[in-house]
């Protein structure tokens, strides 16, 4: 069989006792991951959207929206390590991506789980996590097809990081021996518009193909799965998209009221469409888990809400790499028919590295007794019935630990939330501030009531600080069950 890959937002979950009931077999899941897409962007979480995201707006009627999921990290490495390991990545030295690889050799990820139940594994996309890099003529150690992946295409990492390359397993298709200058885009920040960084490039590789070249790998592997029916297939589909470089194509172009993000953004989601329309004809949606979210928060400004109307945080306060809601807070839904409810919504709480547990337990898969997560299985609240499986306890996820772009920890214990920190600890401004004399050096507020994280009361609540910083000390000093 002939494997390609690619990149998207999704998530998707699978159930021995669910699939039993409805197909006989272990269901099909695909994980769509989509980068920097806010909160806001998708007209399935903003009637007030100035983008349209028909495709996505589709999954969530079809299945279950989350109003309060959240990555694992409001970073793209951060997040993606938690999504595959289900550990939080404050608990390894992440910033070594770059030259090694963030997963260890014998830990498990989704890949690895779901290929002991039998599943056909592929990834297509933005890997991130790092490889065992030993010049682009080697082979590429450490990457995906180390740890459970059957196949991969992709990238190393965004496509404004250089060096720019596609890879195929593990060895580079060109390796990148041209060059390329820096860009950026006049009426935008220096992060924004059609912004990368100068640095060596594949000779044959354009960025503005890269999105498009994804998605006909995705569209690639559903297709050669139609070959192999007898086992179930597991498709990680990592968009590098809408991060920037923003790059919208010539019919996309002027598509959205939300400038060339709101294009580009419009142009992700017809691609999300491809990918859909290739499950249908491929006849796989009634057996198929689909989860489709976004790494992080988008890079959005408060000045390009005011002049082009549009919140792509959502009402949430910040943006990518912060502390506050917007930096983590993302749009996560879930389609699985027969089981989820069409058109559903939950504010349950849960996180990028509970989709590991969750998947073990609708597949009935083995994590081992000596692996370390910090994993909690949400099924239940996607409809899924576990009481058949014996010893099974539900346990839902009631607080969060992350650590911001800038290093801030900050922990979520039901309403209440501490960053340990003043400012945003990441991209907004004011990124850091020291405190005044008399005046508390943390943040502390409850969403429920200020979801806007406008009032901090932590001078107010000292116990509650108290509390919370007890409760966040335990997390960090604990291993992982």
């Amino acid at each position: 069989m002939k494997w390609r890959t690619t990149c998207i937002l999704a998530c998707f979950l699978t159930s021995s006792l669910a699939g039993q009931a409805i197909a006989g077999r272990l269901p099909h899941i695909v994980l769509i991951m989509l980068d920097d897409m806010g909160y806001g962007d998708p007209g399935c979480y903003n009637a007030d959207s100035k983008i349209k995201t028909p495709n996505m707006d589709a999954v969530a009627a079809a299945g279950m929206r989350f109003t309060d999921a959240h990555a694992a990290g409001p970073l793209c490495h951060m997040s993606r390590y938690g999504l595959l390991t289900g550990v939080y990545p404050f608990r390894t030295d992440v910033s070594r991506w770059p030259s090694q690889p963030l997963i260890a050799k014998d830990q498990m990820t989704l890949a690895s789980m779901l290929k002991q139940r039998g599943y056909q594994t592929a990834m297509v996309g933005k890997w991130h996590l790092g490889f065992a890099e030993q010049g682009y003529e080697q082979p590429l150690p450490g990457g995906p097809c180390s740890v459970g992946f059957d196949s991969f295409f992709g990238i190393r990492a965004s496509t404004d990081i250089p060096p720019y390359f596609y890879i195929r397993g593990d060895r580079a298709v060109e390796p990148p021996t041209m060059t390329i200058a820096a860009n950026n885009s006049d009426g935008w920040s220096p992060i924004q518009g059609a912004f990368w960084r100068a640095g060596n490039i594949a000779p044959n590789m354009k960025l503005a193909d890269v999105l498009p070249r994804f998605t006909d790998e995705a569209v690639a592997v559903i297709e050669d799965y139609q070959d192999q029916p007898e086992s179930p297939l597991f498709l990680y589909l990592a968009y590098p998209a809408p991060h920037t470089p923003w790059l919208p194509s010539e019919e996309f172009v002027g598509k959205s009221d939300a400038g060339m993000y709101g294009d580009f953004t419009e142009m992700v989601d017809a691609m999300l469409g491809r990918v859909l329309r290739a499950l249908e004809d491929a006849g796989l949606p009634e057996d198929t888990l689909l989860i489709v979210t976004s790494d992080n928060g988008p890079t959005w400004y408060e000045t390009d809400v005011k002049r082009l109307g549009h919140d792509a945080s959502g009402g949430w306060r910040g943006m990518k790499a912060d502390a506050w809601e917007a930096g983590h807070r993302v749009p996560f839904v879930v389609r699985w028919p027969n089981v989820v409810p069409p058109g559903s919504t939950t504010n349950q709480l849960v996180s990028f590295v509970d989709v590991l547990a969750t998947l073990a337990a609708v597949t009935d898969a083995s994590t081992a007794p000596n692996m370390v997560h910090d994993s909690i299985d949400f099924s239940p609240v996607l409809g899924v019935d576990m009481t058949a499986r014996q010893g099974h306890a539900a346990q839902l996820r009631n607080s969060l630990a992350l650590q911001s772009g800038g290093g801030f920890m900050t922990f979520r214990y039901e309403n209440w939330k501490l960053i340990e920190g003043l400012g945003s600890g990441g991209f907004s401004q004011p990124k850091k501030l020291e405190p005044q004399a008399g005046e508390p050096s943390v943040q502390l507020y409850n969403l429920h009531d200020d979801p806007a994280e406008t009032t901090n009361l932590a001078q107010q609540f000292p116990e509650r600080v108290s509390q919370l910083k007890t409760m966040l000390s335990r997390v960090l000093s604990t291993r992982p069950h």
